[in-house]
């Protein structure tokens, strides 16, 4: 079946849709997107044009965007993923896909456990996969948030091309008010790019195949320099309030060791010589949380942007080890 079959038989299905949505507006953007879908990429643009025109523009998702649990300070982000229930969802899905995540950890070096806390973390392990259409967020982003319009316009391409390339209707997918889709949360891009077929079905399905979406999560971290049996974050401490000079939004490893040492800061493990960091101060009622973060805390990152989702990803996934082998013991 092709794209425009899907289009049209999804069209009765969404009628109802058209009577209550808020259309994209003409405008040059509009008419460049659709230009771009079929000189480049070769759509039918009777296609392109029945897709929009049932693209609706939710000003919720709007609201959204403005505001992230990013936002909020590091205790009460915490309390969030740091939770008996999600710790013990973690460990059901471990014990559930036991097989599937030692294979996956030994071939490609990432350990279960982060990947388990990392679906954990996005969608409580498939509970919570988003209830917006990926065309309608996609949409309303694209067309509708100036800032980042081109990243989401971008994003809104390669949904269609992933539509085309998985057979799937364009009108249906689910996903998050960003147009994450699935149990790891994937951006169309992402889906394309690093998706896997682990159970070589011809089919990347990341919303029911927890196998595709275990293998997908460890091939995203591959593909962005996961260092085997490297740490991810190591305690720290300071003597003053002189490690404040060292904190800044940037997420790059900027400092040696020779730095921390000019600020006062101590590592709670040794360090190697070479090793480059990102010091984080995570805020708590009282006081800071000194870590250092290492390369894999930088991989972490390219997932989500946060060093507080990439903290909350590491405790969650030690929690949850602990369970699976007390040998880890209480790192947190």
């Amino acid at each position: 079946m092709n794209l425009k079959y899907f289009l049209l038989v999804s069209m009765l299905a969404f009628s109802y849709v058209l009577d209550t949505q808020a259309a994209i507006p003409e405008a040059p953007e509009r008419d460049a997107f659709t230009t771009l879908m079929v000189d480049k990429h070769q759509f039918d643009p009777e296609v392109i044009e029945q897709i929009l025109q049932n693209a609706e523009i939710k000003p919720q998702i709007l609201q959204a965007m403005n505001k992230p649990a990013e936002a909020l300070p590091w205790y009460k982000y915490r309390a969030i993923f740091m939770t008996e229930k999600r710790i013990a969802a973690g460990v059901k899905f471990w014990q559930d896909n036991n097989a599937t995540l030692t294979t996956v950890s030994q071939q490609t070096g990432v350990p279960a456990e982060i990947i388990v806390a990392i679906i954990g973390v996005e969608t409580h392990y498939g509970i919570n996969m988003g209830n917006h259409r990926v065309l309608d967020a996609l949409a309303t982003l694209g067309f509708g948030y100036p800032k980042r319009s081109a990243f989401f316009l971008s994003e809104l391409e390669n949904f269609l091309l992933l539509c085309r390339e998985e057979h799937l209707d364009p009108l249906l997918p689910l996903g998050s008010y960003a147009g994450a889709m699935g149990m790891p949360q994937f951006m169309p891009s992402s889906y394309r790019n690093f998706a896997v077929d682990y159970e070589q079905d011809n089919h990347r399905d990341i919303w029911k195949n927890p196998a595709d979406s275990i293998a997908s999560v460890a091939n995203y971290f591959v593909k962005h320099g996961w260092q085997t049996q490297e740490s991810i974050f190591i305690a720290a401490s300071a003597d003053d309030l002189n490690y404040k000079s060292a904190l800044n939004d940037s997420l790059e490893l900027q400092l040696s060791s020779t730095d921390l040492s000019r600020f006062g800061i101590k590592s709670a493990e040794n360090l190697k010589p070479d090793a480059r960091f990102k010091l984080l101060a995570l805020q708590l009622e009282q006081s800071d949380e000194l870590w250092l973060g290492l390369h894999n805390f930088y991989v972490l990152t390219r997932y989500n942007r946060s060093p507080l989702y990439a903290m909350a990803v590491y405790q969650l996934s030690q929690a949850i080890a602990d369970r699976i082998n007390p040998r880890f013991g209480d790192k947190l």
